[in-house]
């Protein structure tokens, strides 16, 4: 394991056996995760329901206890110092958990109290006023509504100036706009220095955000690689071809996909590695179809999603 202080997260050899019970048997939700999250990046950590992902962020946490392997958080060893490493950690779960009883200016005061946060360092309306949340600082939280409420969770896990943010779906069941305003108060933290590490349903939404990915599936992390990277080591790309006048029957070319869609336009599926954009023109142009437009269809995180999950071709 490294103690590099560029990483804000590493993790080698992390296990996690849950016993057996007379029903069922043991369950190994994790298999060996070796993992480095760099300080300062956008983190996205994906993966089918089960995989293993909420698993690990409690070992984090300090919720769930490893089976075995090491764990750094913030240069930090997760055994030796437990306290630091919690205080290294803002975490928003994914569950609406706020005390309806306090006012969000209340329930961050309490929490920065608990955090052993002096009250001459609490930046209680700060945090409020930067999540959008200054003119409700003493509304009852019940009265908030549910994009509010997951702002306030927000808020609640930065009162002790946590270098790493974690959040947990944190925009599920959360309206468009509502989701939109969050991430632009989630990003103001990072642009502050705050490394964020994000696990989301919303593929659209981690490749719109994250700088980094890393999918994990089964309990073992299948791939970790900045997004850019990631997104380039797929090896299919779609040509979208507009024909000047309507065809009725889709082309041979050579054993590639096509498809013929209800707009008109050809689709066709080909391995950059294998096939040249200019041959399948060719074979276009040989199929006496004259072309009106060309395009290429990029593939996309929920390609490589599939593909290293699921084993579907993009």
């Amino acid at each position: 394991m490294t103690n590099d202080p560029q990483f804000a997260i590493s993790a080698r050899g992390v296990t996690k056996t849950y016993p057996g019970t007379k029903k069922s048997p043991a369950k190994e939700a994790l298999k060996g995760i070796d993992l480095d999250i760099k300080q300062g990046s956008v983190f996205g950590l994906l993966g089918p329901n089960g995989a293993g992902k909420s698993t690990f962020i409690n070992i984090l946490a300090g919720l769930t206890r490893k089976s075995a392997g090491q764990v750094s958080i913030w240069g930090f060893d997760l055994d030796k110092n437990p306290r630091q490493t919690r205080a290294s950690l803002g975490i928003v779960p994914q569950e609406i958990n706020a005390d309806v009883f306090f006012t969000p200016k209340e329930g961050l005061e309490i929490q920065a109290g608990l955090f052993g946060v002096p009250k001459s360092e609490r930046r209680t309306m700060d945090i409020l006023k930067r999540l959008g949340l200054e003119d409700k600082a003493d509304a009852y939280v019940r009265m908030l509504s549910g994009g509010m409420k997951r702002r306030l969770l927000v808020a609640k896990a930065m009162v002790h100036a946590p270098p790493i943010l974690i959040l947990d779906e944190p925009t599920a069941g959360v309206d468009i706009e509502l989701r939109k305003q969050m991430w632009e108060q989630v990003m103001d933290l990072h642009a502050q220095g705050v490394t964020v590490i994000l696990t989301t349903h919303y593929l659209e939404e981690a490749q719109e955000l994250c700088d980094t990915i890393g999918i994990i599936h089964n309990g073992e992390l299948v791939t970790c690689k900045p997004k850019t990277e990631l997104l380039s080591s797929l090896d299919s790309k779609m040509l979208m071809v507009v024909p000047e006048a309507p065809i009725q029957k889709v082309p041979p070319l050579g054993g590639l996909d096509t498809q013929l869609r209800e707009d008109g336009a050809l689709y066709i599926t080909y391995k950059p590695s294998q096939t040249k954009v200019s041959d399948i023109l060719a074979g276009v142009s040989e199929a006496g179809i004259s072309v009106k437009d060309i395009s290429t269809v990029e593939a996309d995180l929920e390609d490589v999603f599939m593909q290293m999950t699921y084993g579907q071709d993009a």
